[in-house]
């Protein structure tokens, strides 16, 4: 069985969860919608039918969220398609160091598995990983400890050498959940008390990441 590094994408690979809160302030800016970053914040992590459900409870289900979601889709694809979308830093430095070093891995992230792929394609990074898992591929989203049990049993991984590397609350619950050591690299959302409880390590950066790793 192989050492192995889970990665989730938005807000650890690529630096888009503050361009999605963004294209969402603007919407709601349009059409006077409330509060829409404080519930826009709960939805880091989960994917498309977990997030409706949190803004139909905030607004209401005659709230048009598939309407606003198209319209932010498309925006957020003319701006950053054709490798536009802004990287992480460090993230080619760590995916070189894991795959010069046998490491298997994968991307686990609540994003549609053919937007992962175009992206990481349009990065140049897609040959570092051997398993990509999108959040229609499991029927229930983080929290829940599906997608990370998906991806590490394609992995065909160790578990006591497999890390799981996360921004949200939700993803290092799910990691948890999952029995596998997740390490919290914040984007958006800052450690709370029950981060620092679940999480295996909490990193600044994924250079403090790949430091981490090197030291194994």
């Amino acid at each position: 069985m192989y050492k192995s590094v889970i990665f989730d994408m938005d807000g650890v690979i690529f630096d888009s969860e503050q361009a999605i809160l963004d294209l969402w302030d603007e919407m709601a800016r349009e059409h006077n919608i409330p509060n829409i970053r404080e519930n826009i914040m709960k939805c880091i992590g989960i994917n498309e039918d977990a997030t409706e459900k949190v803004l139909f409870d905030a607004y209401g289900e005659d709230f048009p969220y598939r309407e606003y979601k198209k319209i932010i889709s498309a925006r957020y694809h003319e701006k950053f398609d054709g490798g536009r979308l802004p990287m992480k830093p460090y993230v080619k430095e760590l995916l070189e160091f894991l795959t010069e070093n046998g490491y298997r891995i994968a991307i686990a992230s609540s994003t549609k598995s053919s937007t992962v792929i175009k992206q990481i394609e349009e990065a140049g990074i897609a040959n570092h990983f051997q398993v990509v898992i999108g959040g229609e591929m499991v029927s229930r989203s983080k929290p829940n400890p599906d997608i990370f049990i998906k991806a590490f049993e394609e992995l065909d991984a160790d578990r006591d050498n497999t890390y799981v590397i996360e921004d949200s609350y939700n993803g290092i619950k799910a990691a948890f959940a999952a029995n596998l050591k997740g390490i919290m690299v914040p984007d958006l959302l800052k450690p709370n008390d029950e981060m620092r409880e679940k999480a295996f390590k909490i990193f600044e950066d994924l250079g403090q990441v790949k430091e981490f790793i090197e030291n194994l």
